[in-house]
């Protein structure tokens, strides 16, 4: 059974920084994709950044630069570093997770998902 679980969210002044990581476990698959997505209230579930099991990443163009997405592939780790943060970052972040190296900020290709972690920013 796969499961995500993420971890890193909190509270934040405008400018700062955090790690947000996802924990995956029970897979057998031998290439896999991993996203990153983030929703608020009334509003849809929306891409931020993913990454496949060869590296290849994509972000979505709001973070691009700002955010940078890796993976641990000996701990079955990803990674989402936030940088620069404003408060239009607020939002439930979620990771995703499906088989194939086809990294995509599409949720509807994703269908494994974590709880969440909840970041928010402001002053």
């Amino acid at each position: 059974q796969v499961k995500l679980v993420e971890s890193g969210g909190a509270s934040v002044q405008p400018g700062g920084s955090l790690r947000l990581s996802c924990a995956t476990s029970g897979f057998t698959w031998s290439t896999y994709s991993v996203g990153w997505f983030r929703q608020t209230p009334g509003k849809e579930r929306e891409g931020v950044a993913a990454i496949d099991s060869t590296d290849d990443t994509i972000y979505a163009v709001s973070v691009e630069g700002r955010f940078t997405i890796s993976r641990d592939n000996a701990k079955n780790n990803v990674y989402l570093e936030l940088n620069s943060l404003k408060p239009d970052d607020t939002a439930m972040y979620y990771c995703a997770m499906d088989e194939g190296d086809l990294p995509t900020l599409r949720a509807d290709e994703y269908s494994h998902w974590g709880q969440g972690t909840q970041v928010t920013v402001s002053s």
